[in-house]
């Protein structure tokens, strides 16, 4: 029996992750007319840029500019990333976002070092180091995460033991610092998870961690990012990142093919059909999907953008009935 829940948070991460990887150059106005665009389409949640070296990633060389020009909407939380501190000082002198402190942990070394140029012992140690920055600046932390969660393309399958035991590694850490971890993000950076390997590993955590509320970060490299969402929404999971149109990718995953997020467009669609509530305009988000493809300049895997709801067919077909 699925356990669906009654609603979901969706957090849109399309101007982040789909900018980051997009060859571009990608105009500021046109990032920022995607921005005020998501505004209006409900999401309550929004990551619109990354504060990384640019050298290393272009498309965010211009995170400043874009925080500055968008127009936030009352009950939109907007965020950025970062990595080391430097980019947490970014984010926090542009005024203009929410900050999330979390607790983020790697099983794969090699991707680590790829994606933050940090050892295992060295991401440690920046951890505890950040939270006691994130204390000094009244920054709350209530969330793990834990990347490539189920697999990497550098070191093969994760063991579900292993991201157990990572969940007690990052509640022992929050423990030191005074901290309630109350949410986990499992991230699929690399794309290796299947419905099942989904299941049984929220089934693991859940079983010797019953409190932790898990949210999914599925990218959709293999086509499985719906089927995996679908998996998640069988075991209860309300929390789930998307990327408008299937924007996006990870830059260091060490494959060129390598998409984004789950589609959110496509999402929405499913949760439609299940009776599970989104906030989300769905019509809207199509909209911005379609202008996300524009700016982009080539085509996006977002299916729902191209075959359009089923709410004007439905209407269509009862018109023809009667």
């Amino acid at each position: 029996m699925a356990d669906f829940p009654k609603s979901i948070l969706i957090k849109e991460e399309g101007p982040r992750e789909g900018f980051q990887i997009e060859p571009g150059p990608i105009p500021t106005s046109r990032k920022i007319e995607l921005i005020d665009a998501l505004s209006e389409t409900g999401v309550k949640h929004m990551q619109i840029v990354s504060f990384v070296n640019p050298k290393r990633v272009p498309g965010m060389a211009d995170a400043e500019d874009v925080v500055r020009g968008f127009t936030p909407k009352p009950g939109v939380e907007y965020t950025g990333l970062w990595l080391n501190e430097k980019g947490l000082e970014r984010a926090r002198a542009t005024g203009k976002l929410a900050l999330e402190g979390k607790i983020s942990l790697y099983p794969s070394e090699k991707f680590l070092l790829r994606n933050n140029n940090r050892t295992l012992e060295q991401q440690i140690e920046y951890v505890h180091r950040v939270l006691d920055e994130y204390e000094q600046q009244g920054i709350t932390v209530e969330r793990g995460s834990i990347s490539n969660a189920f697999g990497c393309n550098f070191e093969g399958d994760i063991p579900i033991p292993k991201v157990v035991a990572m969940v007690g590694q990052i509640y022992d850490i929050a423990k030191e610092h005074g901290l309630n971890i109350t949410e986990l993000t499992l991230a699929d950076t690399m794309a290796w998870a299947t419905p099942l390997q989904v299941k049984r590993t929220i089934g693991a955590i859940r079983e010797k961690y019953p409190e932790i509320e898990i949210s999914l970060h599925l990218h959709d490299t293999r086509g499985m990012g719906i089927a995996n969402a679908y998996a998640g929404l069988e075991m209860g999971v309300a929390m789930f990142d998307a990327c408008v149109g299937g924007l996006g990718g990870c830059p260091f995953a060490g494959h060129k093919g390598a998409a984004g997020n789950v589609c959110t467009e496509d999402l929405v669609f499913l949760c439609d059909e299940l009776g599970i509530g989104t906030g989300i305009d769905l019509e809207k988000m199509i909209e911005c999907a379609r202008l996300a493809e524009d700016i982009a300049g080539h085509p996006l895997p977002g299916s729902v953008m191209k075959g359009g709801s089923l709410k004007r067919l439905r209407a269509a077909a009862r018109q023809g009935r009667e």
